[in-house]
């Protein structure tokens, strides 16, 4: 789960950081009172969305007075921004942090995430900062600086100061960077984060180090156990494919293609993707129906997968041990009959009671087109949905 810049600044500060003084916003009169109690010369306005490069698409102004912060607010404000993280779509700003203007010395780079390779939390830092990463990486690979912290004792000061020496930071800024580095990784490790990243890190004029943009992402699975992060969390920045299969405890990735997918089996949905764009398809998504699935569970599932306009053609696919094929038909049957079908169904049953499954399938009397291997099945599904699209178009 990925919470808005604003969110992640009052965790850290929690922890230690030091950020620039702000407020939020949800309209154009209530940012200029946010600027008006900053009772600053100059203001930053920043679109509150799930994504960065926020300033190239103009959802990061400077201001030098109250008017231009009325201005920027009300262009901002209900409009898509669209970056090259958020695809063509965009994502709606509905939220504004007003933050005091900071003057700017040093910019750093500084980032915690956690390593599945090394099973470790990765500190990775840089004193090129204001770039994404990527850029970083690709154009000043030896100002990288990636240090792994050892779980069984965290982070500890003598690891935070090698860092901070390295970031070229003048000798007295040391103990401060120290506390931040610290502050972050108490604040990744406590609150059960799987990144934090600050870029830019940067010292000011007077001397401070603050963290002038802040991203945060949390374990999902731990969310239980975190109530109050939470709550922090902003659906309308989020798929709406995957957020209606979340809230129904499906395992749901959107993806761009026009094939659904419903699977059993986060490995057998992998291979059932790399099927169906080997018979010349494109999968529109991956989900996993989980093992014990009932005739609801796969009728939201169902569900899920046309809630995606895109979809033209749905291909099933299960291999039952904890599962059940005449559970799977029984709900196939039900999701044709109630939400009027009308794309191209490919099922493929193979494992516990195929053979009950399969006569459910034969006795409904409905247009479901079967398949007894994976290939064939994926074969089947794009071959019908090419069909369906010439038809479509010959209309």
């Amino acid at each position: 789960m990925d919470i808005h810049e604003y969110q992640a600044k009052e965790l850290l500060q929690k922890f230690g950081v030091g950020v620039p003084r702000g407020g939020i916003a949800y309209s154009p009169e209530q940012a200029m009172y946010r600027a008006h109690e900053l009772s600053g010369e100059r203001c930053v306005v920043k679109a509150q969305i799930h994504s960065g490069a926020r300033g190239k698409a103009g959802g990061v102004r400077v201001c030098s007075c109250e008017k231009e912060v009325m201005e920027a607010a009300s262009w901002m404000l209900g409009r898509k921004l669209v970056t090259h993280q958020t695809g063509p779509q965009g994502k709606l700003v509905s939220r504004l942090y007003v933050e005091e203007a900071t003057d700017i010395r040093q910019e750093i780079y500084l980032g915690f995430v956690l390593d599945r390779k090394e099973e470790r939390v990765v500190v990775v830092a840089s004193a090129a900062g204001g770039m994404e990463i990527e850029e970083i990486s690709a154009n000043e690979p030896d100002s990288i600086i990636r240090s792994v912290v050892d779980p069984a004792v965290g982070m500890q000061n003598f690891q935070a100061r090698e860092i901070a020496f390295q970031l070229d930071l003048d000798p007295a800024l040391i103990p401060a960077a120290v506390k931040m580095i610290t502050g972050c990784y108490r604040a990744l490790r406590e609150l059960d984060a799987t990144m934090v990243e600050i870029n830019p890190l940067v010292v000011t004029g007077a001397g401070e180090i603050v963290a002038l943009d802040a991203k945060m992402a949390f374990d999902d699975n731990a969310l239980f156990r975190r109530p109050d992060i939470s709550e922090l969390r902003d659906k309308s920045q989020e798929d709406p494919r995957e957020t209606y299969a979340e809230d129904r405890g499906l395992s749901y990735i959107g993806l761009e293609g026009r094939i659904g997918c419903i699977v059993n089996g986060a490995g057998l949905a992998m291979a059932t993707l790399d099927m169906i764009k080997m018979a010349g398809g494109e999968p529109a998504n991956f989900l996993d129906v989980g093992g014990g699935a009932s005739p609801d569970r796969v009728l939201m599932s169902f569900k899920a997968v046309l809630n995606d306009p895109n979809v033209e053609a749905i291909l099933v696919n299960i291999f039952a041990g904890i599962n059940r094929c005449d559970w799977i038909a029984e709900g196939v049957v039900r999701a044709v009959q109630e939400l009027d079908l009308d794309v191209p169904l490919v099922v493929r049953l193979s494992g516990t009671n195929v053979a009950e499954g399969k006569r459910i399938l034969d006795d409904s009397g409905l247009d479901i087109a079967t398949a007894d291997t994976l290939a064939e099945a994926a074969e089947a599904v794009v071959a019908a949905w090419k069909t369906s699209i010439t038809a479509e178009e010959a209309v």
